[in-house]
């Protein structure tokens, strides 16, 4: 018994499953953002639209689509509290693309739906801006271009795939255009999708506080926190402290930033060496730290933005970093911060009352050395030999005495624990310490020379006043674990188990040799052209383009060099030209030639049939008559025929030339 084939499609239903193709691949993206319902309504809605077009249904009536509609208006009201903004316009253009579907009746409809889709396609870079976006969104533009060609065109339909390749040749037009648009276009400062209140969302990065647990979090992180290009070389991993926010106030728990204070004593900065100088291109992150390797010898220019020097020497943006911003400066790593001031604020010496007693005590014995140097060297000493452990997974410290737990109970932390407890001893023990975050060291890529630091990468450590020598940097962490100094964080932590945690940390920095390795910062290299040379071009680097285009095409060098261009292009195309020429086509040309030398001139106006039927009785020979002739009536076939009459017609034609004499 033979089974029956299905009937193929028609060619509405072809169209419209196609439309729901294209709307589909458009869509898709957006629910990673979307609230759950808001996607699965759009999936049952396009499933809907799929389901009426192969069965042959009716749509359903407006009785059924406007409450439906009100509905979902509603839910997205409740969703987002407001139905204007970012996430929810885009919400509900979504949720009207589905509806829109289960309402085309006119042809007009089909195109309103591709129309909604090409702005859909824009939304999707309110949420990333990757390569890996942008790739996605041409092949959206591409099955819609394909589909709005499907729907203009008329008689026979070529295949999806002839459709799919006209649609991309179609966008390939178009690209040069959007090209020289983009780089000379005026452009404005700041992204479009940066001005409504809900684009500046919470991002990853550091924060004006912090509690035990809160860094070997943000250390999971692969997000970059920013990238480094060095005028020269790279200084060595130790010397890499990107300085952020500093903290003073302890409560017990949390260490905060202190209150600027009514009289501040001026700071005093003795460098030595020659500075370093680099560019730094900071991820948004919605907040004003700007992060400077220690110690900047001026304050950096961001252009649109102010920037503030606080009394502790962190920068801080007078707006927050929404979008991508550079900056260059140039920093000591050798240096000496208020070396001569006699005293420091008694607020890098407060301590909560009543909290860690133990650690308080063992601080105030150690007062009694007299020299504030040893005192901090003894407390190095007892990190390094006294059992403690470096670890992305310490034990919960959920009682009020976190400090005494970790010194003389779990001995296993971060670097958050080991910087809050070291100054948390300097100041009991009589010495002045402040706890300094940001980030330590950074991940240099061979292929481009860009420095990659990471939120794996945030760090805290510790800052004590010594008499004649200032402020001096002490980190903890690198006396329990020095190969997160002097490495990386991959190194400095123990051998785990390969599924756990600290076995996943040793993925982040694989080894550069190695075909991970060469892999990682291919993609890494990629990325960061991508975001210097494309989310990065700004109104200033746009002058500066300008400008050199100006300056280059005022010397007559320039000017030849792009008229032999011109011309050598040129020469291309009409090479191309001649050689994608038709075989049958050209044999068309001479035969008319040779006809008209015979005294038989082909009209402007008149076609192969036409010509044939008016050499009939023209007085040729016979023989050539007949073979001009059966020539045009195969050529007219072969040109306008529903079908091509197939290979070999070449040298057919060419024997039915060579009678014509």
């Amino acid at each position: 018994m033979r089974l029956a084939l299905p009937a193929p499609l028609s060619r509405d239903k072809q169209d419209t499953l196609l439309l729901v193709a294209a709307s589909l691949l458009v869509l898709v993206p957006h629910a990673a953002h979307l609230p759950a319902w808001v996607s699965a309504l759009c999936g049952a809605t396009l499933s809907w639209r799929a389901g009426v077009t192969l069965l042959g249904r009716r749509l359903p009536s407006n009785l059924v689509l406007v409450p439906l509609a009100a509905a979902a208006m509603a839910g997205v009201l409740r969703e987002y509290h407001t139905l204007l903004g970012r996430d929810a316009g885009v919400a509900m253009l979504v949720l009207l693309v589905a509806f829109k579907m289960l309402e085309m009746h006119a042809r007009r409809d089909l195109f309103v739906v591709v129309f909604l889709c090409y702005f859909l396609v824009l939304t999707n870079f309110f949420y990333s801006q990757s390569i890996p976006t942008a790739m996605l969104m041409l092949a959206s533009i591409v099955a819609l271009l394909a589909t709005q060609l499907s729907f203009q065109l008329t008689g026979a339909v070529p295949p999806l795939r002839t459709r799919l390749w006209m649609g991309a040749k179609v966008l390939a037009l178009a690209l040069p255009l959007a090209g020289a648009a983009f780089v000379l276009f005026p452009r404005i400062e700041g992204p479009l999708w940066g001005m409504p209140d809900d684009a500046h969302a919470a991002r990853t990065g550091l924060s004006d506080n912090m509690a035990p647990g809160q860094m070997s979090d943000l250390a999971q992180s692969e997000d970059v926190a920013f990238r480094v290009k060095f005028d020269g070389p790279v200084p060595p991993q130790p010397q890499l402290y990107w300085r952020g926010p500093v903290l003073g106030d302890y409560d017990g728990r949390t260490w905060t930033r202190v209150r600027p204070a009514r009289h501040a004593q001026p700071l005093s900065l003795s460098v030595g060496g020659k500075p370093v100088g680099y560019e730094v291109t900071l991820e948004p992150s919605n907040t004003r730290w700007l992060f400077a390797l220690e110690m900047p010898r001026a304050l950096p220019e961001l252009p649109g933005r102010g920037v503030a020097l606080s009394d502790e020497l962190e920068f801080q943006a007078l707006a927050p970093v929404s979008d991508r911003v550079r900056y260059r400066l140039a920093s000591y790593v050798h240096y000496s911060l208020q070396p001569d001031t006699a005293t420091v604020d008694g607020q890098w010496l407060s301590l909560p009352y009543g909290v860690d007693p133990r650690a308080r005590a063992a601080g105030q014995a150690l007062a009694a050395e007299p020299d504030p140097a040893r005192r901090v060297a003894a407390v190095l000493r007892q990190f390094a030999r006294d059992g403690f452990v470096y670890t992305l997974r310490p034990p919960l410290l959920p009682g009020p005495d976190s400090i005494d737990d970790f010194l003389y109970g779990t001995r296993a932390g971060f670097c958050e624990h080991y910087a809050g407890a070291f100054v948390f001893l300097m100041r009991a023990a009589g010495v002045p310490a402040r706890v300094v975050t940001g980030y330590q060291g950074g991940d240099l890529n061979p292929i481009d020379g860009y420095l990659t630091v990471r939120q794996s990468d945030a760090h805290a450590w510790a800052e004590v006043w010594l008499p004649r020598r200032g402020w001096v940097r002490i980190d903890p962490t690198a006396a329990v674990a020095p190969g997160r100094v002097q490495h990386s964080l991959a190194r400095a932590l123990p051998p785990m188990a390969p599924f756990g945690l600290d076995g996943l940390a040793g993925l982040l920095q694989p080894d550069p040799g190695s075909l991970l390795g060469r892999i990682r910062y291919a993609i890494g290299a990629v990325n960061n052209g991508w975001n210097q040379w494309v989310l990065n071009y700004t109104p200033q680097r746009q002058q500066r383009l300008v400008d050199r285009l100006q300056e280059g095409l005022s010397h007559w060098q320039s000017l030849a060099l792009i008229a032999m261009l011109c011309a050598l292009l040129f020469l291309v195309k009409k090479f191309s030209q001649r050689r994608k020429a038709d075989p049958v086509d050209a044999l068309y040309s001479v035969l008319c030639q040779r006809l008209g030398q015979l005294g038989l001139p082909r009209a402007p106006d008149e076609g192969p049939t036409a010509y044939a039927d008016r050499l009939d009785g023209a007085g040729l020979a016979p023989e050539p008559s007949a073979a001009a002739t059966e020539f045009l009536r195969r050529y007219s076939a072969y040109r306008y025929g529903p079908q091509s009459p197939g290979t070999g017609l070449v040298p057919i034609l060419r024997d039915l030339l060579s009678r014509v004499r």
